[in-house]
């Protein structure tokens, strides 16, 4: 069995509208030393199974297939 994390960020130069909220949030709050905020998600997946490249090449499928838009997204991830 493999456990799996799916890190998924906006690409460079996609607006983050939800980034700029939480960082206008933060600076209200008192930390004007926040530069920028972008949001992203994160997925842990636990695949059955011992071949990890067939893990890999699975999960790079369910990325490109669902997990992330990737006209606006990029996903890297992490087998354990």
């Amino acid at each position: 069995m493999f456990n799996a994390k799916v890190y998924v960020t906006l690409k460079n130069g996609v607006l983050d509208p939800q980034g700029k909220a939480v960082a206008h949030s933060l600076h209200s709050l008192g930390y004007d030393g926040v530069k920028d905020v972008r949001l992203g998600k994160f997925i842990e997946v636990k695949l059955e199974g011992t071949d990890r490249a067939k893990a890999e090449a699975d999960l790079k499928e369910m990325c490109a297939k669902l997990l992330a838009n990737t006209v606006i997204e990029d996903y890297r991830f992490e087998i354990e």
